[in-house]
């Protein structure tokens, strides 16, 4: 079975503070110029999408210097629904795996579009580096994989983006706002492929896929 993790790209979605606005409009209609097109503006980091080394390293790669089977990865669904608003899912949450890439599952995506979805868990910066020590790439149900800006933010969070200075400058990938991971095997396929866009970053239709099909 294939699930749908995405979040739909819509007028008004939710973004990382400061990112830029997203608007889908008409620009062109059936009655007035016999047919329909879509106006779409956002940023590279809109919605669910994935992260190039390019978006934190100032040398690191775009998307474009991928091909596109580095877009389908063995994941591995790692629970984390016990992990509270603006804690750290700590490094002995990283488990010895042979997979691609793991998932971490928080629920928060069941705030998505509220004040809360800034404030959800987040991978301490000793968790990121297990990760990228092991070589997995990281997929979140969440904004960010650091801790979001937000009245709420604590004084002894990490600041400077820890969390993907470690994946993306050791040459991993992360994948953010992903939704639904609950109905899902723990071991799963998730096909995050980007559009075409040589850039830091950019919007995916994710799937996750039954591994038994």
């Amino acid at each position: 079975m294939h699930h749908d993790l995405s979040h739909p790209i819509e007028t008004g979605i939710q973004t990382y503070p400061g990112d830029p606005a997203v608007t889908v409009e008409p620009a062109a209609t059936h009655g007035t110029d016999g047919f329909h097109v879509e106006s779409v503006e956002c940023g590279s980091h809109s919605g669910t999408h994935v992260d190039a080394p390019a978006h934190t390293e100032p040398d690191g790669r775009t998307l474009d210097a991928y091909p596109v089977e580095r877009f389908v990865f063995d994941a591995l669904r790692v629970d984390c629904r016990d992990i509270g608003a603006r804690e750290p899912i700590p490094a002995r949450r990283v488990p010895d795996a042979d997979v691609d890439l793991l998932a971490f599952w928080t629920g928060w995506d069941a705030t998505w579009g509220t004040d809360r979805y800034l404030d959800h868990p987040y991978l301490s910066p000793a968790a990121a580096e297990a990760c990228a020590d092991r070589g997995f790439d990281v997929a979140v149900d969440t904004l960010n994989p650091d801790p979001t800006p937000s009245p709420n933010a604590g004084d002894d969070e990490p600041t400077g983006f820890e969390a993907h200075h470690a994946l993306l400058g050791d040459g991993s990938l992360i994948v953010e706002n992903l939704a639904g991971l609950g109905a899902l095997d723990e071991r799963f396929e998730l096909r995050a492929y980007p559009l075409a866009l040589p850039s830091d970053g950019a919007p995916v239709r994710a799937v996750g896929v039954d591994i038994d099909e």
